[in-house]
This record gives C-alpha cells, sequence and structure tokens, in this order.
C-alpha cells in the first residue's frame, strides 16, 4: 500500500466509521464468463479461481453475485433447451470433462457464503465475433428469427416466438436452480454502428402495424421485458428480476426530462425505455452502468447518478461502479486521492440509491490502488442485508426456536432451531447472528454487532479461555429477507 493512500484511508477512517452504516445494501459484484479464460484452464482450476475470488468478495461484505451463464444462446449449466457454452469449453455445444454444473457450484457456493446468486443472461445475443458456429436447436429450426448486424447474430426481437423462447429459458433457469434472481444486462437492440441499419425489415413488415419504427422496437422490447418479469415470478415469487441498462436513458437535447449529458441512449438507441419498465413494476431492481468519472465532459458520474436517483420509481436504485476507472482518475475535491470517497459519499447521500455492484468481480478482487480495502475499512466494515420489496412479499418469518450454546468437541457452538413456515415464502433461509456486551443496548438496527449471516442452524463462537459475557441474538430472513423478531441468549465466555 503505498503510503500517502494509507495515510488518506486512516484519516478518513474515524469519520467514515462515526456514522451509521447503513444495516441492508445491496452490495454486488459481476462475474462474467466472457473474456474470461476459463476454457483453457478446466475445472478444478476454474473451482479454484472462483472459490479464491468469493473469499475476497466475501471478505469486503459483498452480498450478490451476479454470474453469467448466458452469454450468447448458450449455457454456463446443464441444460435440455441451449447447448453448453464455447466460454466453458472453448467449442459450443460441447460438455465440460468432467462433467459438471457452473451454476449449480456457484449456487451452492455463493449460498454458503450468505450470498445471493443472481443469474445473469444475456436475452438476445446469439453468436459474437469469436463464434465460428452455432449448435443451437433453435437456431437451426428457425434461422429466420435472426438477423446478422456487424459480425453478430441476434434474436430479432420483433418476432413474439423469440419472446416466448427466452422466456421459457429463463423458466427453464428458475425453476430447477435456487438462484435468488434473475438478471438481464444492456444488450437489447444492438449497440448501433454508424451507416449500418438495423436489418429488421422482414419482421417489421410482417407484426409493424404501421407503427412508426422506433415505436414499434421499443414496443417489442417493453413486451419481452413484461414477459420475463411474470414469467419469472410464475415461476418462484420469491426470485427478483432486476436489469442493468446502459448508464444514459435520454440526452435532455431530446427530452426535456433528459439528463445534461450527450452519448448514446437506452431509449432512442438501444430502444430499451427502462423508465417505463420501472413506472410498470416490471423489474424488481435497476443498476444502470454508470461508469464514467465525475467531471466527464459527456457524462459525468454525479450528474447521472443524481439523474437516476431523482427517476428510480420506487425500484430500488443500485450504482453500476466501473472499478478501473474509478482509481484512474483523480477526485475533483483532492487530487491525491481517486474517485472512489467521492463516488461513494454521493452514493450514500443519495436517498434512493440502495447500493452498488462491482464491474466487475476480478478487478474488485485485485484491489487496484487500495479500491477493495477502502471499500473494507469505510464503506462496508460490517455485513449488510438486502434492501426490502415488499412489492413482492413483506411478511417476516417467525422467530428461531431452542437458541442454545452447547459444548461440543469441536468447541463452543450456539445452536439453534428453524422456525416452522406456513407456505414457502415464509420459511427461514438464511439467519442473522448479532453479538453485545453484556449491558450493552440490544440494537439489531446497528449492522457493526452482526457477527454472521448464515444458512446454517449453529455458529461456533469464540473461545479464549477468558470470562467476558455476551448477549447474542438470532433472527430468521426469508428468500427476501424479511427479518424475524429476535431470540436472545446470554453467554459467557
Amino acid at each position: 500500500m503505498k503510503i500517502k493512500s494509507l495515510v488518506l484511508l486512516l484519516s478518513l477512517l474515524p469519520l467514515a466509521l462515526s456514522a451509521q452504516q447503513p444495516k441492508r445494501e445491496f452490495r454486488g459484484a459481476w462475474i462474467q464468463c466472457v473474456n474470461n479464460q476459463w476454457k483453457s484452464v478446466g475445472r478444478d482450476r476454474m473451482q479454484q479461481t472462483l472459490t479464491y475470488q468469493l473469499d475476497e468478495l466475501q471478505r469486503s461484505n459483498i452480498n450478490v453475485i451476479l454470474f453469467q451463464v448466458r452469454a450468447e444462446g448458450d449455457a454456463l449449466y446443464q441444460s435440455d433447451i441451449e447447448p453448453w457454452s464455447r466460454f466453458l469449453t472453448g467449442e459450443q455445444g460441447v460438455a465440460p470433462s468432467p462433467l459438471w454444473d457452473p451454476l449449480q457450484w456457484m449456487v451452492d457456493e455463493c449460498h454458503r457464503r450468505g450470498m445471493e446468486l443472481h443469474a445473469w443472461i444475456n436475452p438476445y445475443r446469439a453468436k459474437t465475433k469469436g463464434t465460428p458456429a452455432l449448435t443451437s436447436a433453435y437456431y437451426r429450426q428457425h434461422p429466420d428469427r435472426f438477423f446478422e448486424y456487424d459480425g453478430l447474430w441476434i434474436f430479432d426481437p420483433g418476432i413474439p416466438e423469440n419472446r416466448a423462447y427466452i422466456c421459457d429459458v429463463a423458466r427453464d433457469i428458475v425453476s430447477r436452480y435456487d438462484v435468488d434472481g434473475l438478471h438481464i444486462d444492456d444488450y437489447f437492440y444492438p449497440y448501433p454502428v454508424a451507416g449500418l441499419p438495423i436489418p429488421d425489415d422482414r419482421s417489421y413488415s410482417l407484426y409493424g402495424q404501421g407503427m412508426d419504427r422506433n415505436d414499434w422496437r421499443r414496443q417489442n422490447v417493453n413486451l419481452f421485458i413484461r414477459d420475463l418479469y411474470y414469467t419469472v415470478h410464475a415461476t418462484k415469487p420469491w426470485v427478483k428480476f432486476g436489469v442493468s441498462p446502459f448508464g444514459i436513458y435520454r440526452n435532455q437535447k431530446n427530452d426535456p426530462n433528459g439528463s445534461q449529458t450527450n452519448g448514446l441512449q437506452n431509449y432512442d438507441d438501444l430502444y430499451a425505455d427502462v423508465l417505463e419498465w420501472i413506472r410498470q413494476g416490471w423489474v424488481d431492481y435497476n443498476i444502470p452502468q454508470i461508469y464514467w468519472e465525475i467531471g466527464h465532459k459527456a457524462a459525468d458520474y454525479a450528474t447521472l447518478a443524481r439523474w437516476w436517483d431523482a427517476n428510480a420509481g420506487g425500484r430500488p436504485l443500485i450504482i453500476g461502479q466501473d472499478v478501473e476507472r474509478t482509481v484512474k482518475f483523480p477526485d475533483t475535491t483532492n487530487p491525491q486521492s481517486h474517485q472512489v470517497y467521492q463516488k461513494y459519499n454521493l452514493q450514500r447521500a443519495l436517498p434512493n440509491v440502495v447500493g452498488s455492484c462491482q464491474w466487475y468481480a476480478k478487478a474488485c478482487v485485485d484491489n487496484p490502488q487500495n479500491y477493495t480495502t477502502v471499500l473494507r475499512q469505510v464503506y462496508h466494515p460490517y455485513p449488510a442485508l438486502q434492501p426490502q420489496m415488499p412489492w413482492i412479499d413483506r411478511r417476516a418469518p417467525r422467530r428461531v426456536k431452542a437458541l442454545k450454546p452447547v459444548w461440543t468437541k469441536d468447541g463452543y457452538i450456539l445452536f439453534w432451531t428453524a422456525p416452522k413456515a406456513r407456505k414457502e415464502m415464509d420459511r427461514a433461509v438464511r439467519y442473522v447472528v448479532y453479538r453485545f456486551v453484556k449491558g450493552q443496548r440490544v440494537n439489531l438496527s446497528d449492522p457493526s454487532h452482526i457477527v454472521a449471516v448464515t444458512t446454517d442452524t449453529h455458529l461456533r463462537l469464540p473461545y479464549d479461555g477468558g470470562n467476558q459475557k455476551f448477549v447474542y441474538a438470532v433472527t430468521a430472513l426469508d428468500r427476501l429477507q424479511n427479518e424475524s423478531k429476535a431470540r436472545r441468549k446470554k453467554v459467557s465466555l
């Protein structure tokens, strides 16, 4: 750690830690399969790499992993619908050897660490420039439902059967895996290339019904988002559906309600009407990719963060943070520091922002210019629960039962029993363990007292032969992280 950075960090710690840290905050990280080298390393090395990353992210109190499982109409999981991904094995349609299921493995590993796992899919992209051939049965049967654009093959969003097919893929993932969320990113209609029109004349002639073509394209994406949202919740009501759109909705020069920016636009260029999805309640959380720096001439981070905050629309707003760009640029008020403090202080000050998501996980793990050290010591010093989503479910589970410390051959263990559940939505799936010094007020709103968020019904207690007295409190979390009342126990250690 550089001396100047360390001095600055230590000078900020007392101020940061004196403020109440949020008990609930979305703290995510994207783990992508594209541009990773998994296809050349095999199962054991890939698991070793992912284990290391998850352990480091857990140390940073990251509580959501968005894991890319469908990059181009393929699968990083066992599927009867789509072929194995070339990003896993090197060749589309070829199964990993030895056979294993990365999505199931990641669900298990994340849950073991108290993290949520959201399966991340790219809905419309079917082939990138590096894919020599498509082995998808759907493509072979219906090549007329795709179009080629700048070296990519795209599921034509204007064809209703494509919407239904992608929803079938999502239903298959959600029904067979214990994922906590389904996530899509910013690829809708393809990013425009100057002088290259989108070749959707055929689908427009079939389904356009005289609409303005741009409005028709937006309607196509709207219908898909609506159908995907209801597919997810009809399959498992507790699974969250989130989107991560490009960082600019519209520029003010094109819309008086747009942001004071000058760049590519969701609404006009990708035909993604994100605000309409929020108004209609078709998304459970929104993570705009605000990857630019504070002071960027065309797309200023602070301007965009405030704009999205003002247009959050009652859904959780999470800021997509670019780790490498954040440390590349100096703080506009303190050139000796990079922008992590400035960005996170702004984020925490905005009333509708409930967290951030790191692009990308490996960059966060690598700790460039002490970015991750700042997260651990200043902004994520304690665990956090997920923001609540009362429009899905607001009913908390019952309290845990039979809370009792027991001496065992493995040490002093705090045991409890899961509460009975009326239905699956009420079932306890995680537990929060708090610790207070005897005489200290039991304040469950203070996350500094959280010692574990776990799927186990036991916790090994630290014992060093002393005679300290504590009060432990244990609460139950359901699938939406609604929290039960606490069960308390006095413990002498």
